[in-house]
């Protein structure tokens, strides 16, 4: 069936913003969890620090759910889109000024922090709007498009902007002026993209904040949502699963980068800021969408039940090309590129599980708030291992802390041993 000339006439304006709005959604984030862990190593702060205090910055998606239902009250969501955008370059902003200055690692924390709170209502806001501003139809054609600019944002956050800032440290020979350029560079892009979202997002009708004497009735609701969850059978062993399947991938990534910019006679690969730009921001990102896909497909056809202990070991057994890069040591470019190639594709692959089971956790009634809920765990998860991540590491060495990463993966497969799921739950409809 054709869609109708309304359904057409809305998808053609909706390219307007629905790329760019999803483009901004991903900037933010890869900053604050993954730019900011290779600047702070570049800029001499120690791995135990690094570890700790970023991934404090995991807190504003942890508690998400609580201020959500805030967001429908106070304004539209296009207010909230824009004014929070607006935020966001100007933490990006601030951060830059704070970088050549005394006592920069302290401030910058703030405004990183502040950033990614902004970020997490920025994304209740647009993942709202999108809901309101096009037909039913038109959301599942841009369900493709969002994820691809979502993973340009990735590829422009982990990639390009890590990539400028190893050019400019060559250039400049000024790490402190590099970095500050880099991230002055990213505030003035999403300044710009909060101009064009202000002239680009549509005003749909249906976007209008909550009248306030439903106040009463919503916060109403938001307790019920917490009850309902917590009612639910078997919740204890979907916490345990959320809060455990990726222990160990938690700790991996706050010290994959660190270990690849560390010199080779304390234990690291010795690459350069650019090198390691390219190495996950290109190479990485291309892996995990490649893993994901096919973890998408293959689930598609047999189901996530059938699917599950496959992804289990990807998400985990990869992890071991680290383990191999940290005792070999080697120099190739090739050989680097493609251990992590291997690892991300087993993530991306294994991360498919993760999310399917997310879905079947939250079906039922009110099943949109308790999956914001369970992406709240998904946050702890990856925070409170990743604070003590570079403590350990310090204390084991790179060699014996990715012995210890592979020790970590356990918890997964134990937690993975718990779950029940339904045989059919995944699998695409037939005819």
């Amino acid at each position: 069936m054709l869609p109708s000339a309304a359904t057409r006439a809305e998808r053609r304006s909706a390219w307007k913003w629905i790329p760019s709005l999803y483009f901004a959604e991903g900037i933010p984030y890869v900053i604050v969890m993954t730019m900011s862990v290779t600047m702070y190593k570049k800029l001499g702060i120690s791995n135990a620090d690094i570890a700790l205090y970023t991934s404090w910055l995991y807190l504003p998606w942890v508690i998400k759910p609580f201020w959500s239902p805030f967001v429908d009250i106070i304004r539209t969501k296009r207010f909230w889109i824009v004014s929070m955008q607006l935020l966001i370059g100007a933490m990006m902003g601030a951060v830059a000024l704070t970088i050549p200055g005394p006592d920069f690692f302290r401030w910058s924390l703030l405004f990183f922090w502040l950033m990614a709170f902004s970020s997490a209502t920025h994304d209740i806001a647009a993942d709202g709007f999108y809901m309101l501003a096009i037909d039913d139809s038109n959301q599942a054609w841009f369900v493709g498009i969002r994820s691809t600019f979502y993973r340009l944002a990735m590829i422009t956050g982990q990639g390009l902007l890590i990539m400028l800032a190893g050019q400019l440290e060559v250039g400049l020979d000024d790490l402190p002026l590099a970095w500050s350029l880099t991230m002055g560079t990213a505030a003035a892009l999403f300044l710009v993209l909060m101009i064009w979202h202000r002239w680009a997002l549509p005003r749909p009708a249906a976007d209008r904040a909550a009248r306030q004497e439903e106040g009463t009735s919503i916060v109403a609701g938001f307790v019920e949502t917490f009850r309902t969850f917590f009612a639910k059978k078997g919740v204890w062993v979907t916490i345990l699963f959320i809060l455990f399947y990726r222990f160990s991938e938690a700790q991996l990534v706050k010290l994959a980068q660190p270990f690849m910019l560390d010199p080779v006679d304390v234990g690291g690969l010795g690459l350069t800021t650019s090198q390691v730009g390219f190495v996950y921001g290109t190479v990485g990102v291309l892996s995990l969408t490649l893993g994901g896909l096919l973890g998408g497909f293959v689930a598609a056809r047999q189901g996530l039940k059938f699917w599950l202990w496959p992804m289990v070991v990807a998400i985990n057994v990869p992890n071991a090309v680290y383990l191999f890069l940290a005792w070999a040591q080697p120099s190739s470019d090739l050989i680097i590129n493609t251990a992590v190639a291997v690892e991300q594709f087993g993530y991306g692959f294994g991360f498919t599980a993760f999310m399917l089971y997310m879905i079947y956790a939250a079906e039922g009634e009110h099943k949109t708030a308790h999956f914001a809920l369970l992406t709240g765990f998904m946050a702890l998860g990856m925070m409170l291992p990743g604070m003590i991540s570079g403590w350990i590491q310090e204390m084991l060495g790179y060699q014996q802390f990715f012995v210890w990463i592979l020790i970590a993966t356990i918890p997964g497969f134990l937690v993975a041993s718990l779950v029940r799921i339904d045989p059919e739950f995944g699998k695409a409809a037939k005819g």
